[in-house]
C-alpha cells in the first residue's frame, strides 16, 4: 500500500508530501501504481528545483520513499498553483483507480508562507 500524506498551507497548496510504501500490483520493477506515483512526485520536485523564487527540499533516499518541503514567494503563488494542484490531481487519480493500492490523507497546516 502507497500512503500520500500531504500538509497544504493556507491557500490550499502543498506545504510537505510524504510518501512511503509500494503499491504491490507487479513486480519490483515493473509496479505501475508505483511507477505512476513516482513519476508525478519526482517530476514536481524537479520542476520546483529549478525554479526561481521557490525553496524545495526533498529527497528519495530508497525505494518506497520520498519526501518533500515546498515554500514559495507571492509572486510564486500562481506558477507554483499550477504544479500543486497537478500534483494533488494526479495522486487523487490514483488513488481512486486503485484505492486498494494507494491511499491521499490530506490536511491543512495554519502556516504563512514567504511574502503572502
Amino acid at each position: 500500500m502507497i500512503l500520500i500524506d500531504v500538509s497544504l498551507d493556507h491557500a490550499g497548496l502543498i506545504y510537505r508530501c510524504n510518501v512511503e510504501g509500494h503499491a504491490d500490483t507487479g513486480p519490483k520493477g515493473s509496479d505501475l501504481v508505483c511507477a505512476a506515483v513516482s513519476v508525478l512526485a519526482r517530476t514536481a520536485l524537479m520542476v520546483l528545483s529549478e525554479a526561481e523564487g521557490i525553496m524545495v527540499r526533498g529527497k528519495a533516499p530508497e525505494r518506497g520513499l520520498f519526501r518533500m518541503e515546498v515554500e514559495y514567494l507571492a509572486e510564486k503563488r500562481d506558477f507554483y498553483s499550477g504544479i500543486s494542484c497537478f500534483l494533488l490531481e494526479g495522486f487523487d487519480s490514483i488513488s481512486k483507480e486503485y484505492p486498494d493500492n494507494c491511499i491521499v490523507r490530506k490536511h491543512t497546516e495554519r502556516r504563512q508562507q514567504n511574502g503572502s
